[in-house]
């Protein structure tokens, strides 16, 4: 634009401006001549608000608060919940694969790295299997308090609309998939107690048994919609005990049964004689960061919504596992005379298993608490309980799993509050901060007894028809040989 051009345009606002206000003039002056002719009409009142805008609001309303909906949006899900549960259903699968794959693969010796690569593996796609033959509606279809139905069967009307029972928003095929995740690391956890020993056709024989009598009677009977000891939703739970992501289900129960397996196994070849260090603690601090990772998917999705609850689990989730892994470092220390990276892994770990029962049920201070404790209890199960006693438990499956989930399911019935989580006042507002600490006694010993009494059947059972153990020499070879055919490592030749 010249020089020129630019003047006239600057020059012309002025009358510009003019036009404007005149037709504006006699806009108004118009309008004030229509007011008057309308003023002799009689006057239209408009209605006071529309049902139907009413009910959409309510539903709107119901979405943010994590309520079901009761108008135009039944049976659809929500968008934002549906995308926070799948995205935490991944994280927890990433948990397994390749977070506690690369945990216990670096733990033991590098001829068995690729057997417990493999278990991890097969275990996904057998869990898979049973979860969606039976296995999902055992656990969430209306039925028994110990047992759900099998109208679910085969993921039977297990659609993308939701099952208000769980879940206001969130789809129920996404919330079967979010579950399924849980299914396929509770047993793998077991894994680490028996890792360098077992068979690989062993552990599959026996951990198909062992999720039907053991896994999906027992997260019936914790989540189910009429679960035995489902104390928050079900006004007529038996137990009115509370684990908001695991402690009983997952942890303890995965923990009792590998130290009962451990023992009928028997210790490994060698065990006290040889040298059974880690072969790769590289492998396992990333396995642990991972674990780390996905446990958010694992605490703060177990809210089954993007809620205040998941914000509040997430936090309490950070807080047990940082202290906990930075306290349990110091106590080896000051103990050994150095901070270990396996202290600081085994106590993040601790901290994220004992914090799972309680992690949307208590505040920030109760957090810090967990984590104190999630270091010191499990760090003496390590150390000495399992010295003392004389069982091999490989990875330390039950001293930090079993011991850690026990101490989280106790610790939950002291520290839950309403300010953390207003759902505990729904049935349980007579006994939370008083006797809520007795309930979780009583879950924390029926998970005890099924867990031991079933694993000790199971056991004895695959022993009798495949066995339990290989070989002594292929024992000796390797796992990764033995059962798989290969090699973690292959050393460069000369």
């Amino acid at each position: 634009m010249t020089f020129h051009k630019a003047f006239q345009a600057v020059h012309s606002i002025p009358r510009l401006m003019l036009a404007v206000g005149l037709l504006a003039t006699a806009q108004f002056g118009f309008a004030q001549d229509t007011a008057a002719v309308a003023t002799a009409a009689p006057a239209v009142v408009a209605p006071v608000a529309d049902s139907a805008l009413i009910a959409r609001v309510a539903d709107l309303e119901a979405y943010i608060n994590n309520v079901a909906p009761s108008g135009s949006l039944v049976g659809l899900s929500g968008p934002g919940h549906n995308g926070f549960m799948m995205v935490c259903a991944a994280l927890v699968l990433f948990m397994t694969l390749p977070g506690l794959a690369l945990f216990y693969g670096g733990l033991v010796r590098s001829k068995n790295v690729l057997s417990v690569l493999a278990q991890c593996l097969g275990l996904s796609g057998l869990v898979a299997i049973l979860w969606w033959a039976v296995g999902y509606s055992f656990a969430f279809d209306a039925g028994s308090p110990f047992l759900g139905g099998l109208s679910k069967a085969f993921l039977n009307g297990v659609t993308s609309a939701p099952n208000t029972t769980y879940a206001g928003w969130v789809s129920e095929n996404v919330f079967s998939m979010y579950q399924l995740m849980f299914a396929i690391i509770t047993p793998a956890l077991i894994v680490g107690a028996i890792a360098e020993r077992m068979k690989f056709s062993a552990v599959l024989l026996f951990l198909t048994g062992w999720m039907f009598v053991v896994y999906f009677p027992l997260a019936h009977m914790v989540w189910g919609g009429d679960g035995f000891m489902n104390g928050v939703w079900n006004a007529g739970a038996t137990i009115k005990a509370i684990d908001f992501a695991g402690g009983t289900v997952v942890h303890m129960s995965s923990g009792w049964s590998a130290l009962v397996l451990c023992i009928i196994l028997g210790k490994r070849t060698g065990f006290g004689t040889k040298n059974f260090a880690p072969h790769s603690l590289v492998l396992t601090m990333v396995g642990t960061g991972m674990l780390w990772v996905g446990w958010y998917g694992f605490n703060a999705g177990s809210a089954v919504a993007a809620d205040g609850v998941a914000a509040q689990a997430f936090t309490t989730t950070t807080l047990a596992a940082a202290i906990a892994g930075f306290v349990w470092a110091l106590i080896d220390w000051v103990r050994t005379g150095k901070p270990t990276i396996l202290g600081f892994c085994s106590g993040i770990v601790g901290g994220l298993v004992v914090i799972t029962p309680a992690a949307g049920f208590v505040s920030a201070n109760g957090a810090v608490i967990i984590g104190v404790l999630a270091a010191v209890v499990p760090y003496f199960a390590v150390t000495y309980l399992k010295k003392w006693l004389g069982y091999d438990d490989a990875l330390d499956t039950f001293g930090i799993h079993g011991v850690g989930g026990t101490l989280g399911a106790l610790v939950t019935g002291f520290l839950a509050t309403p300010v953390a989580n207003p759902n505990l006042s729904l049935n349980l507002a007579d006994i939370v901060g008083k006797t809520l600490w007795i309930e979780q006694l009583k879950a924390i010993v029926l998970t005890i007894v099924l867990s031991v009494v079933a694993t000790t059947v199971l056991a004895f059972i695959v022993k009798a028809v495949i066995g339990l153990r290989p070989t002594k020499e292929d024992e000796l070879q390797g796992l990764d040989y033995a059962d798989h055919g290969e090699a973690g490592y292959h050393p460069e030749e000369a």
